[in-house]
């Protein structure tokens, strides 16, 4: 199934039982644009949350998770959470949601020999994989999944077989995360398995607020207690595992920020300095420099 409006939650006479009911039954898929949106209490099924335009916010036990551009978050099946657009411009979000059923033959096929799958197409079909509900990076692959689907719908409209196709590709982009999460997890440096994935989960906590608060001034001990980390823990582990520092991450955020400013936006460039974090243009434009090659002026001169 296919919608380009979101749900409103609070029509009067809006069947809520009716609508999740839908969920179980097939795949959806959301592209929609919105300025206002709210959804208190969800519990979905195995679906990716991403946007082309603006920000949306998910609440997912307990944290606030800001999906911004080129960023997805995954959701396991049967996990509650929230979802929010507030904004003065329209947002334009895409979520897929995969009927249970669908996805377990899927992960299936991807997770099994060809030799098991001849002698048994059933095998496994009834699980699925726990994925880290953390924030991520849109992979090359995947972005081409995903425009593709959205420029086939656009184009010839909702076709059930060659939207599933497209599912079915994307949801093997999907095992390939759950492979570079457990190569993670590995590099935790842990005895235990259980503790090495409960570091990795905090770790990943600790990225969210990196996210999410780019362009103010936290320090370490503030990161390091929203993910449940000492400050040597943090900065140890999180290089372990995603081969910088968490300062260092953080930068890069605030220049990729910057950089999508300088071309989408004529703000001074004073005014993105400030807003990414940075706390001067000189700052900034040392930084900026450092890894474009390029001052701000001239990167938004040749944008």
């Amino acid at each position: 199934m296919y919608f380009t409006r979101l749900p409103d939650h609070t029509q009067p006479g809006f069947d809520e039982a009716l609508h999740f009911n839908k969920f179980r039954k097939h795949n959806i898929i959301f592209h929609a644009e919105s300025k206002d949106s709210h959804c208190e209490d969800h519990v979905g099924c195995l679906s990716v949350k991403t946007v082309l335009s603006g920000e949306e916010t998910y609440g997912v036990d307990g944290r606030q998770l800001v999906i911004r551009p080129g960023q997805f978050l995954l959701l396991n099946n049967d996990q509650r959470y929230s979802c929010r657009i507030s904004s003065e411009e329209k947002v334009r979000c895409l979520s897929i949601f995969f009927k249970n059923e669908f996805a377990a033959v899927v992960l299936s096929d991807i997770l099994h020999r060809e030799e098991m799958l001849l002698d048994d197409p059933a095998v496994g079909g009834g699980s699925m994989p726990e994925f880290f509900q953390t924030l991520r990076q849109i992979t090359p692959d995947m972005g081409m999944q995903l425009s593709g689907l959205i420029r086939a719908l656009e184009t010839t409209g909702y076709n059930e077989a060659m939207t599933d196709e497209y599912l079915v590709f994307l949801l093997r982009c999907l095992v390939g995360v759950h492979r570079s999460d457990v190569k993670s997890v590995s590099q935790v440096k842990a005895v235990k398995a259980s503790t090495r994935k409960e570091v990795y989960k905090r770790l990943c906590i600790a990225r969210e607020v990196l996210h999410a608060s780019h362009g103010e001034n936290i320090d370490l001990g503030k990161i390091g207690a929203q993910a449940g980390l000492s400050v040597p823990q943090l900065v140890r582990q999180f290089k372990s595992v995603f081969h910088t520092t968490p300062y260092q991450y953080l930068t890069d955020i605030r220049l990729k920020q910057s950089a999508e400013l300088l071309r989408h936006t004529d703000k001074p460039v004073q005014d993105i300095a400030w807003s990414c974090g940075f706390e001067d243009a000189g700052a900034f434009s040392r930084a900026f420099r450092a890894v474009y090659g390029m001052p701000p002026t001239r990167f938004r001169a040749v944008r």
